[in-house]
């Protein structure tokens, strides 16, 4: 009878062996499609912060692309203004201008 005891034992264990290989195939095939339903959807996400994040840059480069047209029409007009004062006003242009020659040299002399 220990024989057959032995038998069943061996027959059981071999059997418990089989079952704990299965389920842990099971676990491993489960844990593996979790993982990559996480990295699927982390990477939804990192491109879904990339295209938001390009949109963001895009906006921020056509606003400073319009201050920048903006400030270089407002410097032209400037100048066009000083070259046309400069000509309907040529003495008070050379006064001017030596006069702020002298007050800034005045400064930097103080400094």
């Amino acid at each position: 009878m220990s024989d057959e005891n032995n038998d069943a034992a061996k027959s059981n264990f071999e059997e418990a062996k089989t079952h704990a290989k299965q389920a842990a195939n099971e676990l491993r095939a489960a844990a593996e499609a979790k993982a990559r339903e996480l990295k699927e959807a982390a990477e939804a996400k990192a491109r879904e912060f990339r295209d938001a994040a390009n949109e963001r840059a895009g906006e921020y480069r056509e606003r400073a692309g319009q201050y920048y047209s903006e400030a270089r029409d407002r410097a032209q007009n400037w100048q066009e203004e000083g070259e046309v004062y400069v000509r309907q006003n040529p003495l008070k242009a050379v006064v001017t201008a030596l006069a702020a020659g002298f007050v800034l040299g005045l400064l930097i002399r103080k400094n």
